[in-house]
């Protein structure tokens, strides 16, 4: 059965962030994901973790920003990563430091890493030579800490003109990189809306080992896993069937929205899907 962790940047979003740990815990949840922690003090983080007797199982590094309050706010302003941007390997060096430090302050053993936005006019083969430039880099300073890095393909509609966009892209990626503290991170939701034929690509990827982590959510509606136009209960079994041991994070929206107790009421699906 898969492991499953709360993305609690979408998950009981009617609580305050620190108070969501403890709501994912009471559901049942043995793992947390979210996006970026760096509003937070790692401290305050920590101690939500422990208390909730979780296990952070990933993070994202900043998207953008070169001290602690400009990574804090660069999402807002429009960021999504740097790692393909020329001329910002040292804004994405301090991100990943700082991505490290929270991470070894919450013992989580992986990173996303997200690649950025591709600048008008820019030529592919300088952005991907960036990429992997500085994925390089940063996975040598991953490996001392035993931290994983991820890099996750996001559809078109969602982030338009995002740097990576298709599995094959993303695994061609990480074997040019050629490090073991690399890995894919395969958004089931994003994969469907991008290329689709999403079970095949189960069978083709995860007996790689290049498969770090995989999210879910509803296609096309982005809410429980439940609905729409793939069948999780199969896709679900099949992570098993292919040997998967990793954690699935639940990055969905819930359909109540942030009114109190929409999380724990979407949470059905469990029992549903999970037999």
């Amino acid at each position: 059965m898969p492991r499953l962790a709360a993305n609690l940047s979408f998950l009981y979003n009617e609580l305050p962030f620190l108070e969501r740990f403890a709501a994912a815990a009471a559901d049942g949840f043995a793992g947390v994901e979210f996006l970026f922690p760096y509003a937070w003090e790692a401290d305050a983080l920590a101690q939500a973790l422990q208390q909730a007797g979780l296990q952070q199982v990933l993070l994202n590094a900043p998207p953008g920003g070169v001290d602690p309050a400009s990574m804090a706010a660069a999402w807002d302003r429009g960021e999504r990563g740097t790692a393909c941007l020329p001329g910002r390997e040292t804004e994405f060096r301090a991100g990943i430091t700082e991505a490290l430090r929270y991470a070894q302050a919450l013992q989580c053993p992986r990173i996303h890493v997200m690649a950025g936005l591709v600048p008008p006019g820019a030529d592919p083969a300088t952005l991907h030579a960036s990429y992997v430039h500085n994925l390089r880099w940063a996975a040598e300073q991953a490996a001392p800490q035993g931290c994983t890095l991820l890099v996750e393909p996001i559809n078109p509609r969602d982030m338009p003109g995002y740097f990576l966009r298709h599995q094959a892209q993303a695994h061609a990626v990480v074997a040019e990189v050629g490090s073991s503290h690399l890995q894919v991170q395969m958004d089931l939701y994003h994969c469907q809306v991008t290329e689709g034929d999403v079970a095949s690509k189960l069978h083709q990827y995860l007996p790689t080992g290049a498969v770090g982590h995989i999210q879910i959510a509803s296609v096309p509606e982005r809410q429980e896993p439940d609905g729409g136009e793939l069948n999780y209960g199969y896709l679900l079994a099949l992570l098993d069937q292919l040997g998967y041991t990793g954690w699935v994070g639940c990055e969905y929206r819930p359909r109540g929205g942030a009114a109190p107790g929409a999380t724990r009421d979407g949470l059905r699906w469990r029992k549903m899907l999970l037999r």
